[in-house]
């Protein structure tokens, strides 16, 4: 008898409550082979909700499972070498001279910064993992010279290298202009159908970065689960209308979803 494969994310019941209550009563399963797509407007809980999934945000009360491991019971620490994370929190972190090479080797570590002896071994699975993320020919050149594009890619590439079951990507077209965010999203796709390609969730508050190759959505609203599930059931006018309270038109496009905000009516006085 075939065994069902556990969940990559499941979380239960979650409720975090500081000064306020962040987030309510939050159930959210990710299975695998699926890419979830975390979407709402600002301040509607998404980055608490990642806090919370990393470990630097503890519960009040529920669960949280990541790749089999439940909150409370494991060592987060270890398990954060598991997760790749590309947010802006740590872009900001990285040293200018670093090179893209060096850049990737750091990330088998979890560590900012590459101290220490390196194995040639290492040194050519950071080669290779640049290539996979089309950035070899950035290999020598540091960090204060990269674009953002580059810098975004190179961040991938650093996750890539502890060879995480589960990729999380923070807003990761953020700065970027609009002929960067579309190369930038159309490397993604290729990642995303790419031999032994992470389980990926994207957070984001632009529709039209939801590429073909994410399945799932999660729309959260005021730190609660709006609406959660297939993303052709999940993104329709009616339902984002109310996610982001205010009107708004959703066209599909290409296997992409844009998002328009209609005029409202002249006044006449």
């Amino acid at each position: 008898m075939m065994t069902r494969a556990r969940p990559v994310i499941q979380v239960a019941g979650l409720r975090v409550i500081r000064d306020s209550t962040i987030l309510e009563r939050i159930d959210w399963t990710v299975e695998k082979d699926q890419h979830w797509v975390i979407l709402g407007p600002n301040g509607s809980g998404k980055t608490s909700l990642l806090r919370a999934l990393t470990g630097y945000l503890p519960p009040t009360e529920g669960t949280i499972s990541v790749l089999g491991e439940t909150y409370g019971r494991s060592d987060w620490r270890e398990l954060r070498k598991r997760i790749g994370i590309v947010s802006s929190s740590i872009y900001q972190m990285m040293a200018d001279h670093e090179t893209a090479l060096n850049s990737v080797l750091s990330g088998r570590y979890a560590q900012i910064g590459l101290w220490g002896e390196v194995a040639p071994s290492q040194g050519r699975e950071a080669a290779r993992i640049l290539r996979q993320v089309e950035c070899e020919y950035l290999k020598d050149r540091p960090w204060s010279h990269l674009s953002q594009g580059e810098r975004q890619r190179v961040l991938i590439g650093r996750a890539l290298m502890a060879r995480p079951k589960l990729l999380i990507l923070d807003e990761p077209c953020a700065g970027l202009d609009p002929a960067a965010r579309e190369h930038f999203l159309q490397f993604l796709e290729r990642l995303a159908h790419g031999p032994s390609a992470p389980a990926l969730v994207l957070v984001t508050h632009h529709t039209e970065e939801i590429t073909p190759s994410f399945s799932h959505v999660l729309v959260l609203k005021g730190g609660r689960v709006a609406a959660s599930g297939p993303k052709a059931r999940i993104l329709n006018s009616k339902l984002l209308s109310e996610a982001f309270a205010v009107p708004v038109k959703i066209r599909r496009a290409h296997g992409r979803y844009f998002l328009s905000v209609p005029p409202r009516p002249t006044v006449v006085l």
